[in-house]
């Protein structure tokens, strides 16, 4: 018997990964320039360097068709992959947006091209997976809802804005209002910029639906109007209306986008159900519940703690295709929503959701906390969590179990009916008696209901 070269004796010869896309290429996006690696049989210079503007990045699709290249991947860095992404998709190219955690380095030398290199071999041998991407027609939908989103945010940074101008005058208008953007805030404020500030006429704009009292009013606005703080507030004014014409206009926008969703969709035949949430104050300005009941068949805005805007916002982050996804477990794990699966000889070292920025994730998080005050099923799940692991993971295990409504609504059209909270309690209260009989029995021993037990039941 010999000895294998460079080996110990009768050593196997060790097996080369088995490359699984042939036409594989990788590239490291940057701000000014971006390289490209392709395998090293495909092109005398299998690494190249094209800058970002877009006649380059022409040029860079056409050297990859040249070279027969047909999937590419990439890492998301910031917004810089956006347009390369879109051009090489529309050129017919596969392309993978990989995450940075998964396509780590080895430890060593760090450049764009052992990057581009680096990324160009796993992928060729199947390593990596894309990151999730809506369709081409629901991307619109999804930058117009996020553009809309940070409107919305900067309307509030001016209602702050004209509060402290407000209070630095010592109108303490938000303390006799639940919002000064409502009707008798806003009243009051257009007219103290509009000239007014007698206290007795200021209070004359309380609406009829207010709680305090045009006395408790007329003290509150009795404040010390001096000429820079009502520039101040003139000024946060102006912008703020003029956000909210920027948001009505975003809404058009919306609105047309979805139009546009819907002209390939038949028009569902059975009525729209009746109203189950209130309209919100940040809501768009059309319909939006029947048109998702057109885009959908379905009208998800049945499940508690999901309003037909935050459906609107979960189908422009997920689609409107949840076969994405082959199971319930597969979308809540996609939304970090699952516990997790550290797992180390034998031994679970850790269970914790992993943090994620996932958008989809946070809206549900906070429909989960809206349904915990509620006399729902769902509600009294939210509770039971909260009052035995905490509010942290009640939040989690509420939203993850709202995800799999919405997956299974939208992917099955499974309707939601809600048992309500004593159904819920009552079903929790039978498995615990349940196991308690259970344990009992193991033990030799016997439960017996209580005579005042047995007279709550109903029982003579």
């Amino acid at each position: 018997m010999t000895k294998a070269k460079g080996g110990r004796q009768g050593a196997q010869p060790r097996r080369r990964l088995r490359a699984i896309h042939t036409g594989a290429a990788g590239l490291d996006v940057g701000a000014t320039f971006h390289v490209v690696a392709v395998p090293t049989d495909r092109a005398e210079e299998p690494v190249r360097t094209f800058q970002s503007f877009t006649g380059d990045l022409h040029r860079l699709a056409d050297w990859l068709t040249e070279v027969g290249v047909t999937t590419i991947a990439m890492e998301s860095t910031g917004v810089y992959w956006v347009p390369v992404f879109e051009i090489l998709e529309a050129r017919g190219f596969e392309v993978l947006l990989v995450n940075a955690r998964d396509a780590k380095n080895v430890p060593g030398r760090k450049t764009d091209v052992n990057d581009a290199q680096w990324l160009q071999q796993l992928h060729e041998h199947g390593l990596l997976r894309g990151s999730f991407r809506p369709h081409d027609r629901v991307v619109p939908l999804r930058a117009l809802l996020r553009h809309r989103e940070g409107l919305v945010d900067q309307a509030a940074a001016y209602i702050q804005r004209m509060q402290k101008a407000l209070m630095q005058m010592n109108v303490q208008l938000h303390h006799v209002v639940a919002d000064i953007t409502g009707a008798t805030g806003m009243k009051i404020v257009r007219a103290i910029v509009g000239g007014t500030h007698d206290p007795d006429a200021l209070a004359q704009f309380r609406d009829s639906r207010c709680k305090e009292s045009v006395d408790t009013i007329r003290k509150a606005l009795a404040g010390n109007y001096r000429t820079e703080h009502l520039f101040a507030l003139r000024h946060a004014l102006e912008l703020y209306d003029f956000i909210q014409v920027k948001v009505a206009e975003c809404d058009r926008e919306i609105e047309s986008v979805l139009c546009d969703l819907n002209a390939q969709r038949p028009t569902p035949t059975a009525p729209l159900p009746a109203v189950r949430h209130a309209r919100g104050r940040n809501e768009p300005g059309f319909n939006v519940r029947e048109t998702l009941y057109t885009l959908l068949g379905a009208d998800l805005s049945q499940i508690h703690g999901l309003g037909p805007y935050s459906v609107l916002r979960l189908v422009a982050e997920c689609g409107d295709d949840m076969r994405r996804w082959p199971t319930a477990k597969h979308f809540t794990s996609w939304l970090s929503l699952a516990p997790g699966n550290k797992i180390s000889g034998g031994r679970v070292l850790s269970s914790k959701t992993r943090r994620s920025s996932n958008r989809a994730a946070a809206l549900l998080r906070i429909a989960a906390v809206n349904i915990g005050r509620t006399q729902t099923a769902v509600g009294a799940f939210y509770r039971r969590l909260a009052a035995r692991l905490g509010k942290a993971k009640a939040v989690t295990a509420t939203a993850r179990k709202l995800a799999v409504l919405f997956y299974n609504a939208l992917r099955f059209g499974l309707e939601y009916a809600d048992p309500g909270a004593s159904y819920y309690e009552e079903r929790y209260r039978q498995r615990v008696v349940h196991t308690l009989q259970r344990r009992a029995r193991q033990m030799g021993f016997a439960l017996v209901p209580t005579p005042e037990h047995l007279a709550v039941a109903g029982v003579s």
